[in-house]
């Protein structure tokens, strides 16, 4: 629960200090500016209020490892939802516009955090966890689109030690296996997801694990 929050605490900051130029640059994710992974983050946060005030009654299904869906391909922006994330990022004109609306939800969902039961049992996606598995989770999404903020952004503090150790632990259960003690957490995570393609070398490090990346988290 902690942990979230300062994950999220970190890519708030990040945002919020970002010049106005920045939000032009392209970021990590496949055929989206930085504005349109920041309106993206908009809808992050919705969802983690959304999801925090729909209690569910039934034993959980899903924990934090199992939360996440698992593809091998990753995305090449040219999807429905990817358009149209780009159509409502650009309809805010103004970098400070889209500021200020993350700003606010992303504020609001981090006191929702800070004040959930971690034991509460919460529903989304058609599925039950609780909200401290769902939190966990969590903690992945705000590294990987923390990574993804500063990909082509050298001046921008990035995310934690702490989150990124974490996430990297949570990756390796979603993956069933660790990857080399030579990759740095970053590495793991950019390479595990897809974000960048192995090296010779690295490739040679992951062995047999090479041939099931990358794991597409969503």
């Amino acid at each position: 629960m902690d942990l979230f929050s300062r994950s999220w605490t970190a890519l708030r900051t990040a945002v919020a200090e970002l010049p106005d130029e920045h939000f032009a640059q392209p970021s990590g994710c496949t055929g989206w500016l930085v504005r349109d992974l920041v309106c993206h983050l908009i809808i992050d946060a919705q969802d983690v209020l959304i999801t925090l005030v729909t209690p569910a009654d039934t034993e959980p299904t899903r924990d934090a490892v199992t939360y996440w869906e698992v593809a091998r391909t990753p995305p090449t922006g040219d999807g429905p939802f990817d358009a149209l994330i780009v159509r409502l990022a650009a309809a805010y004109e103004e970098p400070w516009m889209l500021k200020f609306h993350f700003g606010d939800v992303a504020a609001a969902a981090g006191r929702a955090a800070e004040l959930a039961d971690p034991a509460l049992r919460v529903s989304t996606r058609d599925e039950v966890l609780t909200a401290g598995d769902y939190l966990r989770a969590y903690v992945l999404e705000w590294t990987l689109h923390h990574l993804d903020l500063i990909a082509h952004l050298p001046d921008v503090a990035g995310p934690s030690a702490e989150a990124l150790a974490q996430s990297r632990l949570l990756l390796e259960k979603i993956a069933g296996a660790a990857f080399p003690a030579s990759f740095s957490d970053k590495d793991a995570l950019l390479v595990g997801t897809g974000r960048r393609a192995p090296t010779d070398a690295e490739t040679a490090q992951l062995g047999e694990l090479a041939k099931q990346l990358p794991y597409v988290v969503g």
